[in-house]
């Protein structure tokens, strides 16, 4: 029921205000219409809106009239200038990229943000306290409560004519006082004129008054607010300031006379918001011009757009910008400023100095704060096999075991102890020199030669024994990341991957530690891998290389560097030598091969030898000739460059005797040679029908005769015509050949759309060959005749190689029919049955048979064609264990004549798997 009174109240009051208001124009609603209006039906909206002329969008509050408006969602894109929206959308049409001038448009407008937004609905404020000093006036409620003998309670409005009708006193003028007054003074005329009685007396609602807001307002016009409404909450009211008005002279004008002014400056950067003073009915808040601005970005804490008065400076505008960074270098801030001729100019000023104190800002400055430099003054860099890699402190006299102090505390387990680096600048221009180091020695034993002392800026490098040994799950993990496109990482080293190869193409580094292609660092040639990489890999091996040239300022790889490869840390040092090299100085790297456990190119360290070189790739293996090594060297002259090779005794360079112990040069390599006759351990499996069927160790020369023999021979149930004898090295060289006859098929295909005879190349059908095709992996089986090398006969005997295996089958009572015969089957062997029998036996040649080349793969893997052997009929008899293979005519479909060694291929291995399944 109350909620219907009011309902019906309101269109009362609303009709009235209408009909008044019709005669003369369409009616502009009133706040506190627009909020009654809200609490109608639809339906009753409508029909009021239709009857008095009145905007539907208008009372709905939807119109951006006077103080009609809704509170706004974000913040309007209405401080960022045309022209700078033009200016950054020509940028990226033509996909320039400017940083500096791009930090520009992104600065903002200092303060305009917090009254940012579309003006607000009319809210009256009524639960806030009543300040003393307080203008009573027309309009305001006074609570009134009487105690004593006799206890009521008034509610008394203030008249037009400044009077409250007071009960048993009368009219009573309160016009021009304060409410402070007010209290005091009708407080004695109640104690006076009423015996007593005791008086409390507050304020009830408060009037609204009509303001003005004049100037750059983001929405000016006439407001209605509360009579306790400030300078801020008018501005609010209004949406704020637009772009081009001042927020720091916002000036309230009462009867035409300046009667305050408020810089919002200081509320927004003081706090002070003692100059915020109230409003009164009539009052005009007046927003200027902005005044001239200034720009202030690079290392500050508050970067935007600012607004100065007269006789600020530099200094101030700093201030206004929260001061700067901590990675500041204000010594070296620029303004840029217009001349007198309208060009810009930059004006150097160190901020810190009492001159910039004094420099007086001008409008339109660009002041950028510089930042400090990312290098380090006095530190130095540890990274590698150690537990706590990082940047610390340096200090005169420091050493290398005051760096690390232990080995147990502070190496990793799996560090070298005999060799580990220092690098150090030995200019401004950041040219390097390397000191090489045993950790061992300078750590434990304090060797004065091996506990070299430190400089500021030194990089020191230790390496993993062994880099097999070494998790490297969250160096892949961080490096692909980083790397977006490489889809698969190698768990062993990043130098390895091969797309990462193509990063360090230019330092000839493969997995394995040993120099690649035909480029070279410092012209340093060792023959190995030709494999090219496509465009797409060289583009990923560069992101990579270039993240590891940043090796010693990355905080993340700094921290995983204990996960790298020796050839991964020593990347960026060798890259930096080689930059340094020059057509007058050689690359100061060396490079060494052969018997060596990490072979491959290191930086030369200062007075560095042979011995050092051995130690730094990680000593000899088994096997290494030590009487002999070879070093050679690269002399220039004016005219020529020369080659020598020098002849260097590595027992005796290991024992550092001067004579072989050779002080290396830039460019030099080393090849440590393999013992005579040296061979690795090589073996031989035998499996099958022998006596002692097993793994058995070859030496060089070694024949399959003389390991038979070793095995016992054969069993009874033996069938050495049917012997399989495959081999590691022809099984690669027959996918070899499968390869290419499957890019020949592939180029057939493609060039031969139509035969000779003018058929159509069947291309689905084609394809399923090919497919067939490249799916085959080879066998790698070798003929051997085991009868003849166990009678004796020398020419049927052959040399053995390392992984060779030998299957002697049990006796085999079988013959294969395959190929393009009716049944494919296999058959019991009987004694004098002939080819053409078996053939019938199968139930016949098809129809896309090429009878006229049947073939037959004997038991020992040879290959007979009856048709072209003189003793061998399609009568003939065949023996056990021979496969029967007809092949597919090809003329039959087309003439490509590929596809007869496509289908022999086919059935040659399949007999081959077949025949040595039991492997």
């Amino acid at each position: 029921m109350v909620l219907q009174k009011i309902k019906i109240f309101a269109i009362a009051a609303l009709s009235a205000t209408l009909v008044i208001s019709a005669p003369i124009q369409a009616v502009t609603p009133s706040p506190q219409m627009i909020e009654q209006f809200k609490t109608l039906p639809a339906s009753e909206q409508q029909r009021l809106a239709k009857q008095y002329g009145i905007d539907p969008s208008a009372l709905s509050g939807q119109t951006s009239q006077s103080n009609q408006f809704q509170q706004a969602t974000e913040m309007p894109e209405r401080y960022t200038s045309s022209k700078e929206q033009l200016s950054a959308k020509e940028n990226e049409k033509n996909n320039l990229n400017f940083e500096e001038d791009s930090k520009k448009d992104e600065l903002t407008f200092f303060g305009y943000d917090m009254f940012a937004g579309e003006p607000m609905t009319f809210s009256p404020i009524s639960d806030i306290p009543v300040p003393s000093d307080y203008m009573v006036g027309p309009g305001d409620t006074l609570n009134v409560q009487l105690y004593g003998k006799d206890n009521r309670e008034y509610s008394l409005t203030i008249g037009r004519d400044g009077n409250i009708q007071f009960p048993e006193l009368g009219p009573i003028s309160v016009v021009g006082l304060t409410f402070s007054e007010l209290r005091e003074y009708l407080g004695e005329r109640i104690q006076k004129q009423m015996i007593g009685i005791e008086s409390n007396i507050t304020l009830g609602e408060l009037r609204s008054i009509r303001i003005f807001i004049a100037g750059d307002a983001y929405k000016p016009g006439s407001y209605t607010v509360s009579s306790l409404s400030t300078i801020t909450q008018a501005l609010f009211a209004a949406g704020g300031v637009n772009e081009i008005g001042s927020l720091r002279n916002i000036q309230v004008k009462r009867q035409g006379q300046l009667v305050g002014s408020f810089d919002l400056y200081d509320l927004l950067l003081k706090g002070d918001a003692s100059k915020d003073i109230n409003l009164r009915s009539g009052d005009v808040v007046f927003i200027p011009s902005v005044g001239g601005r200034v720009s202030i970005t690079g290392e500050i804490r508050r970067p935007a757009i600012y607004e100065i008065k007269s006789n600020e400076t530099i200094d101030d505008v700093v201030k206004m910008a929260a001061g700067v960074n901590p990675g500041a270098y204000p010594k070296r801030s620029s303004i840029e400023r217009y001349n007198h001729n309208g060009l810009k100019t930059i004006v150097n000023v160190d901020l810190t100095s009492a001159k910039a104190a004094s420099k007086l800002a001008k409008a339109g400055d660009f002041i950028r704060v510089k930042s400090a430099s990312m290098q380090y003054e006095d530190a130095v860099t540890l990274v590698g096999a150690v537990v706590r890699p990082g940047k610390y402190q340096w200090y005169q006299g420091q050493k290398v075991n005051d760096l690390l102090p232990t080995i147990w505390g502070d190496l990793a387990i799996s560090a070298d102890l005999n060799y580990a680096l220092i690098i150090r600048e030995v200019n401004k221009f950041g040219k390097i020199e390397v000191l090489q180091f045993s950790p061992g020695k300078a750590i434990s034993q304090q060797v004065q030669s091996e506990n070299i002392a430190l400089s500021p800026r030194d990089k020191v490098i230790l390496f993993n024994y062994d880099d097999s040994s070494i998790n490297r799950y969250e160096l892949n993990k961080l490096v692909q990341n980083r790397a977006k496109k490489i889809k698969s990482l190698s768990s062993d080293s990043l130098i390895g991957n091969d797309l990462f190869k193509a990063g360090f193409k230019s330092m000839n580094i493969d997995a394995a530690g040993s120099m690649m292609h035909k480029a070279s660092i410092g012209g340093i040639v060792i023959p190995g891998s030709d494999k090219e990489l496509n465009e797409q890999e060289q583009l990923i091996g560069d992101e990579v290389s270039k993240m590891l040239s940043n090796l010693f300022d990355d905080r993340d790889l700094i921290k995983l560097s204990g996960s790298m490869s020796r050839e991964e840390l020593l990347f960026p040092i060798i890259s930096k030598l080689s930059q340094q090299s020059s057509p007058l100085e050689k690359a100061q790297v060396v490079a060494i091969s052969g018997k060596v456990k990490n072979g491959g190119i290191y930086p030369l360290a200062t007075n560095a030898k042979v011995s050092d070189l051995l130690v730094a790739a990680g000593g000899l293996v088994e096997g290494a000739y030590t009487n002999r090594a070879e070093l050679t060297r690269t002399e220039n002259s004016d005219s020529l460059s020369d080659i020598n090779h020098i002849h260097v005794n590595i027992n005796n360079a290991i024992n550092h005797l001067p004579s072989d112990d050779l002080l290396l040069e830039g460019r030099d390599m080393l090849v440590v040679l393999t013992t005579p006759e040296w061979q690795e351990r090589k073996s031989i499996e035998i499996r099958g029908e022998v006596k002692f069927p097993g793994l058995y160790n070859i030496r060089r020369g070694e024949t399959l005769a003389d390991v038979m023999q070793r095995a016992g021979g054969f069993t009874d149930f033996a069938f050495p015509t049917a012997a399989v004898f495959v081999r590691e090295s022809v099984k690669q060289q027959e996918q070899l050949e499968i390869k290419k006859l499957a890019d020949q098929l592939r180029r057939d295909i493609a060039t031969r759309g139509v035969s000779k005879d003018g058929t159509v190349v069947n291309y689905s059908e084609a394809q399923l060959m090919l497919t067939d095709l490249e799916n085959i992996q080879a066998v790698g089986r070798l003929v051997v005749d085991l009868n003849a090398i166990q009678v004796g006969i020398e020419q049927a005997d052959i040399q053995l190689e390392d992984k060779d295996i030998l299957y002697v089958p049990t006796t085999k009572q079988i013959v294969s029919v395959m190929g393009e015969v009716q049944h494919p089957s296999t058959h019991r062997f009987k004694e004098g049955t002939t080819l053409d029998q078996y053939l019938s036996m199968s139930g016949g040649p098809r129809e896309r048979a090429d009878d006229g080349r049947t073939y037959i793969i004997k038991a020992d893997g040879s290959v007979m064609m009856p048709k072209q052997s003189f003793w061998f009929s399609s009568k003939a008899a065949l023996s056990a264990g021979d496969t029967v293979i007809v092949p597919l005519d090809t003329e039959y479909k087309d003439n490509l004549t590929l596809w007869t060694q496509v289908t022999q291929i086919v059935y040659n291995s399949a007999v081959a798997l077949a025949t040595i399944s039991g492997l």
